[in-house]
């Protein structure tokens, strides 16, 4: 039996029905029903306080930079947290709410909507927050909070019209899979809204979340200024930093997920990872949103994907590989991959003063645990090749996340004579760049003719990534410009202890 929505309204209550064949009707939603769901939603309205279980002490650096957007009363801005599922952007939320609460601010004057819920979905944003004006808070100086606000239909143009239209009231909002959300700079929300990328924990935020927070370094400490360091002084970072160096492979099997960081069973973890963070992507939330029909397609390409991260890609290949699947799929479903935070692509850099005919690019996956957890490879701690490629996959998405908001690129390099590659670019518009080659092996040896010795005098820094907590200090170059080599765990770290410090995205 078929049946089409459609929506009644009445002077005084507003339904929306369901209409079946020989003109039955029944009521979907009401107006008390969606107040119903908005209390559970919301028990601050009545106790004043959030759910402490919604609530963890540990804060993800996002946080404070949300906050301080929601704070800043110069620049007014939508906030919107994006990432994939599971990252803690909901838990975010929670936590601004809490902290408004902390300062006095008045409950009803916050509301938290999660657009995923099936009768707040349906009845659409417009009813729901005129259910929440006329029984809760008249006013509109109030503090909206959206989940999942991608399920909304128009959100763009809801988030245009509150910004243009409710010049008190203030908007986060999470997202887990748009292009709009990723790119933050539609036509629609262009000046209105900033986009506040939540990755999945950096090795720093893992340590801190597992308690590994009382190691004592300077606050200025960065990993570009090591160089500038005595082997010495090198020698005692080092020392302090063997306390974390033991979590590293853990953290790149299971550690990026706050939940599942702190959980005992890592078998478990991984299962759970599987079928709430890609699963759940795969067969619900893309589908859903773009309307895909062969979800088994959409599979097929992320698994092939996951088996060739941090390598260079071609649409025609992987379409030939795959047998059936067209070359136009494997761009759409790409697409909507990297915007569901699924995956990075990396696409080349140009340091020749050439210009780059064909951009292919480099894939990654967003976390190496995701990785991990598809192909469920037993021998992936013992083989070198796959390790280098969950390194380099954490080492992109770290660096990624530090400089994501200062106009810059984190792409990669290959060209020159023999056509060799630097892992990843830090591409400054105006100034000099940052160089990162990942040799994640016993023996990491550089030759002077590698793209990244061919380069290193035109750059701010140059950085090696190594394995051995042994393999750090400097690397002198025939041109004399001296590069960094210092291992994966130590350099994740400090890029975090950089973070903490207010050095994001600073040489």
């Amino acid at each position: 039996m078929q049946s089409i929505l459609c929506i009644y309204i009445d002077k005084s209550v507003k339904y929306r029905y369901n209409y079946l064949e020989g003109g039955d009707t029944v009521a979907i939603t009401t107006k008390e029903g969606i107040l119903k769901v908005l209390r559970s939603f919301n028990p601050w309205w009545v106790n004043g306080a959030v759910n402490p279980a919604f609530l963890r002490d540990y804060k993800r650096f996002a946080y404070y930079e949300a906050i301080s957007r929601l704070e800043n009363t110069n620049i007014r801005r939508t906030v919107v947290l994006t990432g994939t599922r599971r990252v803690g952007k909901t838990t975010i939320e929670y936590q601004l709410i809490h902290t408004l609460l902390q300062k006095g601010m008045p409950p009803q004057k916050i509301v938290f909507v999660s657009l995923d819920h099936p009768m707040l979905k349906l009845a659409g944003l417009n009813e729901v927050l005129e259910c929440y004006h006329e029984n809760i808070y008249a006013e509109q100086d109030v503090y909206y909070f959206f989940d999942e606000v991608q399920y909304a239909t128009d959100w763009a143009m809801w988030l245009k019209t509150i910004y243009d239209t409710q010049p008190d009231t203030k908007v986060v909002a999470t997202g887990s899979a748009s292009p709009a959300l990723v790119r933050g700079s539609t036509e629609s929300g262009a000046g209105r809204w900033t986009v506040i990328q939540v990755p999945t924990l950096s090795f720093y935020e893992y340590c801190s979340l597992i308690g590994l927070n009382d190691i004592q370094l300077d606050k200025t400490i960065k990993p570009t200024s090591i160089l500038k360091m005595t082997q010495q002084q090198r020698g005692q970072i080092m020392n302090k930093l063997s306390a974390v160096q033991n979590h590293f492979i853990r953290y790149l099997q299971i550690g990026g997920f706050p939940e599942l960081a702190l959980a005992n069973d890592d078998i478990l973890a991984e299962q759970v990872m599987r079928e709430d963070v890609v699963d759940k992507v795969l067969k619900r939330d893309l589908p859903a949103l773009y309307n895909i029909r062969n979800i088994t397609e959409l599979e097929r390409i992320f698994l092939y994907l996951c088996n060739v991260s941090s390598e260079i890609i071609t649409i025609d290949t992987i379409a030939k590989e795959l047998n059936g699947v067209s070359r136009q799929t494997v761009q759409n479903y790409i697409e909507y991959l990297e915007s569901a935070n699924l995956i990075y692509l990396s696409y080349p850099v140009d340091l020749d003063g050439k210009k780059i005919l064909k951009a292919r690019p480099k894939i990654y996956i967003a976390d190496a645990a995701i990785r991990n957890a598809v192909l469920m490879d037993s021998d992936v701690l013992t083989n070198p090749i796959e390790m280098g490629k969950m390194v380099e996959t954490s080492v992109y998405k770290h660096v990624k996340a530090f400089y994501y908001q200062k106009a810059t690129r984190v792409g990669y390099y290959r060209g020159g004579k023999k056509g060799k590659e630097i892992d990843i670019v830090v591409d400054y518009p105006n100034i000099d760049n940052i160089l990162i080659e990942v040799k994640y092996r016993e023996e990491a040896p550089i030759s002077d003719d590698d793209a990244i010795v061919e380069h290193c005098d035109k750059a701010a820094s140059a950085i090696i990534i190594t394995k051995r907590a042994t393999d750090f200090g400097e690397h002198n170059a025939p041109n004399g410009k001296k590069l960094l080599r210092i291992p994966a765990f130590a350099f994740l770290y400090l890029l975090g202890h950089a973070e903490k410090n207010g050095y994001k995205g600073v040489e």
